[in-house]
């Protein structure tokens, strides 16, 4: 345990300077470590520091971490992953580092869909500026909270880069939606 940080959720981002980072943690807190190209060893931060706590406001676990038009996204997931609280928050920094101030949520349960939106992964399409999020929810037919169906949306940006609210929808996007859109 470094920093708090419970060791679960690792993601690793490659950075368009080809450097590699490794986000991860549970329990409140987030750290990023930067990693060597063979992904198996860790590279020390300028100042020596081996990990970084980047832990933005309200965070629990499941770091994800993308760049679009030169800005930072990290994403992660709030609340209890049984409860009807889960759900996706994000910040925006000028770096794979931070500092992260949290903007929103962005997904969250809807209660005419499904329950405890969250724990997620973003997927752009090469060439294009295409995004969508894919996560897990709880059917409404269901009180386990270890229930879980996989699902896939779309995600748009506003014209100042924010990420809009993702609509949670029955039907989600279709293979052939995806297709096309490649």
């Amino acid at each position: 345990f470094y920093n708090g940080a419970q060791p679960i959720d690792q993601y690793i981002f490659k950075d368009t300077d080809g450097a590699y980072y490794l986000y991860y943690g549970g329990w409140r807190h987030c750290n990023v470590v930067k990693l060597a190209p063979d992904l198996l060893s860790q590279l020390p931060f300028p100042d020596g520091d081996m990990f970084k706590e980047i832990t933005p406001e309200h965070y629990v676990e499941g770091p994800f971490m993308f760049k679009r038009k030169g800005k930072y996204y990290l994403m992660w997931s709030e609340g209890n992953w049984t409860g009807a609280d889960y759900s996706v928050a994000y910040a925006m920094g000028d770096s794979p580092l931070g500092p992260f101030k949290r903007i929103d949520k962005i997904l969250q349960q809807d209660e005419q869909v499904a329950r405890g939106a969250g724990h997620h992964s973003v997927m752009n399409i090469p060439g294009t500026d295409d995004w969508y999020i894919v996560y897990h929810r709880r059917p409404l037919d269901t009180t386990d909270g270890n229930h879980r169906e996989t699902c896939i949306d779309h995600m748009y940006f506003d014209e100042n880069g924010l990420i809009r609210p993702v609509k949670i929808t029955k039907a989600g996007v279709t293979a052939r939606q995806l297709k096309t859109a490649q």
